[in-house]
């Protein structure tokens, strides 16, 4: 499953992450992740010293990549309206939900503060993000004026994370895409919106 060219360590993480997306954290066990990484028990515990060390290796990385896809969406060309759209219609796996958001339904990782400390640390990451660049459209154009920049931020997160729920929830990614397309019109400035009937 992993490539040839990827060290014990780097195998060990990817099928930690693999399982804490599939199973939670506490599906996933010692041996289940040596199984699916081809690692035996002695190699495992070289490299990690038990379970929630090689967890938390594993959620940070999903919450590093998470950053970066967000950023360079979020950092790219274009208008804060442009760039918010840009993140909010990316191309992404809908039914199976947010790598990151997922692990706040984890009531293990969550109990946990460093397991948690990642997921937080990212959010953050993204609310703050976001916070600048609705600022940043509302003083400059782009987006319609007199938006709350952070409670428009978390608006934006809660979309998402509320859409990827909801979709789970009806079996149909077409609930994210109404919740989408119903923020994207809320903060359309208003010359971008289509007149009324």
């Amino acid at each position: 499953m992993y490539s040839v060219g990827m060290s014990t360590p780097e195998r060990l993480i990817s099928a930690t992450r693999d399982l804490l997306w599939e199973r939670g954290y506490v599906g996933t066990s010692p041996r289940a992740i040596q199984q699916l990484a081809g690692a035996g028990q002695g190699s495992m515990y070289h490299h990690f010293r038990g379970k929630p060390e090689l967890a938390l290796a594993a959620i940070r990385r999903t919450a590093d990549e998470m950053r970066g896809t967000a950023g360079r969406v979020l950092d790219g060309p274009g208008t804060a309206y442009e760039r918010i759209a840009a993140y909010l219609l990316r191309e992404r796996d809908v039914m199976k939900g947010c790598p990151v958001g997922r692990l706040t339904m984890d009531p293990e990782v969550m109990a946990d503060g460093t397991l948690r400390a990642p997921v937080d640390e990212t959010l953050g990451w993204l609310r703050d993000r976001l916070t600048e660049i609705v600022r940043e459209g509302t003083a400059g154009g782009g987006l319609r004026p007199g938006l709350d920049p952070s409670g428009t931020a978390a608006a934006v997160v809660a979309t998402v994370q509320g859409g990827y729920v909801i979709a789970r929830a009806t079996g149909s990614p077409a609930a994210f895409d109404a919740a989408v397309g119903g923020l994207l019109a809320l903060l359309a400035p208003d010359d971008d919106r289509a007149p009324e009937a």
